[in-house]
């Protein structure tokens, strides 16, 4: 765990599958913000140390494996004794190759959709009740291109995105009404590595180096999950969907 000495004023913001690129600007704009954030990911890193130094910020690092029913309980169990759960995003995925479905293992397939949907149902379970409690909280889910289209070799992919998109308008539909804002976020595109900006992410800046051509810059990215947080509750979002302006549509 890492954590700077100031408290935040806020609630926690959970992010599940943070690594180097979207994981890591997600949890900075909240840090940024004002929100204790709880980074869970299946290795730890250092990045919950360098988030909590630069935004002044309390941050914490706690393990989970989203296939396991267990360790997102435990992981869970750890991130509510922080105090309320205010935000929940589910930004994980299980890192896969093409694979051709006469040779796809049937336990392949079932770790990916462990990872992409079941997981996710786990995390939605154990912050909801105080969500509703309270009448307030955002879950944002990140889907991809293989939400909304099967691609040939990504079965396991599509089956698990597919499913999430539907657990997301489930949830939607039945929370809504109670004040708990459930989005889900579609990655039309590949997520970069992010540019150098002249501050932090939490303020609107020009690029000043460059990206890959055609990738989405993870800061950028970040901004549209905030904003989908803090959107006035007669104008909710329930799904939308993020690429670069040069890339090419799949």
């Amino acid at each position: 765990m890492a954590s700077s000495v100031s408290s935040s004023s806020r609630g926690i913001a959970a992010i599940v599958g943070v690594g180097p690129k979207l994981g890591r600007s997600i949890a900075r704009k909240f840090a940024h913000e004002g929100y204790t954030v709880a980074i869970l990911a299946r290795r730890l890193s250092r990045l919950a140390e360098e988030i909590a130094r630069e935004e002044k910020a309390q941050v914490f690092a706690i393990r989970i494996d989203c296939s396991d029913s267990k360790s997102v309980r435990d992981a869970f169990e750890g991130v509510l004794s922080l105090g309320f759960v205010e935000v929940l995003v589910y930004n994980a995925y299980e890192p896969l190759s093409p694979t051709s479905f006469q040779h796809l293992r049937v336990e392949t397939f079932q770790k990916s959709l462990a990872v992409s949907t079941v997981g996710a149902f786990h995390c939605a379970q154990q912050v909801m009740p105080g969500m509703v409690e309270r009448g307030k909280g955002t879950i944002l889910f990140t889907g991809c291109s293989a939400s909304l289209n099967g691609f040939p070799g990504y079965s396991q992919l599509c089956c698990g995105k597919f499913a999430l998109r539907a657990l997301a308008q489930c949830l939607a539909r039945e929370f809504q009404p109670q004040g708990v804002h459930i989005a889900h976020v579609i990655m039309d595109g590949v997520v970069g590595p992010p540019r150098r900006r002249t501050s932090s992410v939490g303020d609107q800046q020009s690029s000043t180096g460059e990206g890959v051509e055609g990738t989405m810059d993870p800061d950028a990215l970040a901004q549209t999950y905030w904003h989908l947080h803090v959107q006035d509750r007669t104008a909710w979002t329930q799904e939308l969907d993020l690429r670069s302006s040069n890339a090419r549509f799949f």
